[in-house]
């Protein structure tokens, strides 16, 4: 009988991670300026209501070469930026 509710609470915590990871919200920017040997961009951006941070510019981590390509300076992006060990960062452009 305990193993029933152990179940559960299992099933509970595996459907609230999962919905925490598409919960992700983008959030409209501006790249500034674009810096590909350190792998960071500075954005002009709306608040980023996850991070519980106004809308400013400031300078991210990028997550990998290939959002990296997908930046240009000048250009509008829509953008999830997360705390990556400790640093935050884009994880993710379109």
């Amino acid at each position: 009988m305990k193993t029933v509710p152990k179940l559960a609470v299992v099933a509970a915590l595996t459907l609230t991670s999962a919905g925490g990871a598409f919960a992700q919200e983008f959030t409209k920017g501006t790249v500034k300026k674009l810096d590909t040997g350190t792998k960071k961009v500075t954005l002009i951006h709306e608040e980023l209501k996850g991070l519980e941070m106004p809308a400013m510019t400031m300078v991210f981590q990028v997550g990998d070469d290939t959002l990296l390509a997908k930046l240009k300076e000048g250009a509008k992006v829509q953008f999830v930026a997360e705390r990556v060990n400790g640093k935050l960062t884009v994880t993710q452009v379109k």
